[in-house]
């Protein structure tokens, strides 16, 4: 399995992080924005996407959870974190909203102006690394579970996934571990970024359990910390 020495330190300091972090989450702003000096020195600025929003829930489990709320609840968590370690960070969306320009009416057009705007904020980003927060769904097999992570074209993406992969293998797939993918080219928003970009499938709405995981603050914090603990991981070579 692909884990450092590196990797392991932050998991084991995360813990004790763990503890903190409800204070640390009061404390951060909502409307994270990157700092000039960190792109000017080269650092990543991380754009956490907190995929759907508004009027697309994305994936809906049987009992009627949307995907888009639990997206947005763990981006906001793995933002909190972030500038806690002293990153800093983008955020596509900071509420329950589709990010559509005006004009757009029906549900389509607001759909395609939505990630046309985000492939927009991604790409306009100095130093840009995109993180987009999904959850999964596949109801013909229902005890399918498990956080799996995605990668795009982009050069570096790969071995981002790699190591945000391993993390949650580590810490939250701990009954089965799954392994990081190419995603296919019909992701719109990942292949037209030009940066390294992945994107994380953080359960299955479609398995019950874990559905009622994912809607618990602490497993949701446990995604968060696995997810920064693989981006810092690679920050040598990103």
């Amino acid at each position: 399995m692909f884990i450092t020495v590196k990797l392991r330190t932050f998991l084991f300091c995360a813990v004790a992080a763990f503890l903190l972090f409800g204070i640390t989450l009061r404390l951060c702003r909502n409307d994270a924005k990157p700092a000039m000096g960190a792109a000017e020195q080269g650092k990543a600025v991380y754009v956490l996407d907190a995929g759907h929003g508004g009027e697309d829930g994305g994936a809906v489990s049987a009992n009627g959870t949307k995907e888009s709320a639990i997206n947005l609840s763990i981006t906001q968590k793995l933002d909190a974190l972030l500038h806690f370690l002293g990153r800093e960070t983008v955020l596509t969306r900071t509420e329950d909203v589709s990010v559509y320009s005006k004009g757009a009416e029906t549900l389509r057009q607001k759909k395609v102006s939505d990630l046309k705007n985000r492939v927009a904020l991604v790409n306009g980003t100095p130093n840009a690394v995109l993180v987009s927060i999904h959850q999964n769904s596949l109801p013909s097999s229902p005890r399918v579970h498990g956080a799996q992570v995605f990668f795009g074209i982009t050069e570096l993406s790969a071995a981002l996934a790699r190591s945000v992969q391993s993390a949650l293998n580590e810490s939250v797939n701990i009954d089965g571990e799954k392994a990081d993918k190419p995603i296919e080219n019909t992701i719109y928003l990942m292949k037209n970024v030009t940066c390294p970009a992945i994107l994380v499938e953080c359960g299955f709405l479609s398995n019950e359990d874990e559905t009622m995981r994912l809607l618990q603050p602490e497993h949701q914090k446990r995604i968060a910390f696995a997810i920064a603990a693989g981006l810092l991981n690679t920050e040598d070579e990103t």
